[in-house]
């Protein structure tokens, strides 16, 4: 299984991007989408997951209401929308999946991981 991801870019303050994140290979007949992101010498950090029918969402407390997951299995798909971005939000996203419907927070959870999109937040 890869996952490619995609959309990273710069971006104002308070401005928006959407990433995507495609799955190609067979990652199972139902598995969960997530988002994490890096900063250079921090830990990975959990952002967003999503069910395998889309009907779960768990978020960080730090982008609830700001960011949206959402998925599009019939393109083996998954987004995360990023609004009201701020320059905390700057760092490397990385898109995940897990074998399995059900969503998760914990990156040792996650089975395949997709190589990273910068995004960078100015103020």
């Amino acid at each position: 299984v890869q996952l490619q991801a995609s959309g990273g870019g710069l971006v104002q303050a308070g401005g928006s991007l959407r990433l995507s994140c495609s799955a190609s290979g067979h990652p199972g007949s139902r598995y969960s989408m997530g988002w994490f992101r890096q900063v250079p010498g921090k830990e990975r950090e959990f952002v967003a997951s999503i069910g395998w029918s889309g009907g779960y969402t768990y978020y960080a407390d730090s982008v609830k209401g700001r960011f949206t997951i959402t998925r599009d299995n019939a393109k083996n798909t998954e987004y995360l929308q990023m609004n009201s971005l701020r320059p905390e939000d700057t760092a490397v996203y990385y898109c995940a999946a897990k074998n399995g419907a059900g969503p998760a927070r914990e990156d040792r959870m996650y089975d395949y991981w997709g190589q990273g999109t910068q995004v960078t937040v100015s103020s």
